[in-house]
């Protein structure tokens, strides 16, 4: 080789050699990530997996489904099924609207306003079984309806009594 094909050559295996490396750190910093999200949660309410969710949902006489979501959020992410659908900031103002004789799961995108919420229920004698994100739900493979308009989402609004039916 001569002098002037070495520094190429360097650089072309350099170039070819990052994203590999950058490829294999990838699943690593994911786990990293996923860990950390798992120690930050910071409720007293359970935080519910998929599997634990699907079993409370078998048993919809039993379970309320509390959805902290817009109503935008409903309508262009779904919901799931026996739900009520009170934003978070008026949740405290609306607890006349909850029945108290079932089981209630809080809703939100990743969870964090549901755990929020969960423990506000909580401490207002509520009975809590946890708190799901909607993100973490279909990520663990979770499958649900989705709303079918924005018209429908707007029914679950809290202005008009929060309760909506599926």
């Amino acid at each position: 080789m001569t002098r002037k094909t070495r520094p190429l050559t360097w650089l072309l295996a350099a170039a070819l050699a990052v994203p590999a490396l950058a490829g294999a750190q990838q699943p690593a910093a994911a786990a990293a990530t996923t860990a950390q999200a798992e120690q930050a949660w910071k409720y007293k309410v359970q935080r519910l997996d998929r599997s634990q969710f699907d079993a409370l949902l078998a048993r919809p006489d039993k379970l309320l489904v509390i959805d902290v979501r817009r109503p935008d959020e409903v309508a262009s992410k779904g919901r799931f099924p026996v739900y009520l659908n009170i934003q978070a900031g008026e949740l405290a103002d609306s607890l006349k609207f909850i029945p108290g004789d079932r089981a209630l799961v809080t809703v939100s995108n990743h969870a964090g306003r549901a755990g929020a919420a969960g423990d506000l229920l909580a401490a207002k004698g509520f009975k809590v079984a946890g708190a799901i994100g909607v993100a973490n739900y279909l990520e663990q493979g979770g499958r649900w309806a989705l709303a079918a308009s924005a018209e429908q989402a707007a029914v679950a609004a809290p202005s008009t009594a929060g309760a909506a039916k599926p």
